[in-house]
């Protein structure tokens, strides 16, 4: 597999479809969807047969928009790097992350809510067989269900901890310090 098939894969085209017609600009992708919500785990290690069943069974259960689950295979070189070196902790004894995402169309808060349900759902069904102590969360794809920052912008770090440490580990105080010392007005937001 070339690395742009999974592209096409992705945006709804059949397979065997060029690449070109990502190129296209009158092209639009066959897959359209409103709303996404996307969750994230690290794996550190195999999972059981009982937890792919699980999964397997709850993507039977949604209704709406079809549920993706990507894997990202982690270890090797990525684990050679300290998790303390860099800000992205997540690297010595995982195996690999897992986004999972729930994607729909339509207005409602009756859709919306089913959807989210389900995608809440499979993230607790989840939790024995992911990393704990913090449970890990990729930090490119902001959770909002796991803590955001105050509207203000006046979050305190106990306030922010709780969701930066999934993201970082212990290197969510070290970002902290550094961002408070660079950006004291907190210009530089993310959400």
């Amino acid at each position: 597999m070339t690395w742009i098939e999974p592209a096409l894969y992705f945006a709804g085209y059949p397979n065997k479809t060029s690449y070109h017609e990502l190129l296209n600009s009158r092209s639009s992708s066959p897959v359209q969807f409103d709303k996404v919500k996307a969750k994230s785990d690290y794996v550190q290690r195999t999972l059981p047969a009982k937890a792919l069943q699980g999964i397997w069974k709850r993507f039977y259960q949604v209704e709406l928009g079809p549920p993706l689950m990507q894997i990202f295979p982690h270890d090797g070189e990525i684990s050679r790097i300290s998790d303390s070196s860099i800000p992205y902790p997540h690297r010595s004894g995982i195996i690999f992350k897992i986004q999972y995402y729930a994607v729909w169309s339509g207005e409602g808060k009756e859709v919306e809510k089913r959807q989210l349900d389900w995608i809440k759902g499979l993230y607790k069904f989840m939790t024995p067989y992911v990393s704990n102590n913090p449970r890990g969360a990729y930090p490119n794809s902001r959770d909002l269900d796991l803590g955001k920052n105050d509207p203000t912008g006046s979050t305190a770090y106990e306030q922010a901890r709780v969701w930066g440490e999934q993201y970082f580990k212990h290197n969510f105080e070290r970002l902290a310090r550094v961002k408070a010392a660079i950006d004291p007005s907190n210009f530089f937001r993310n959400e």
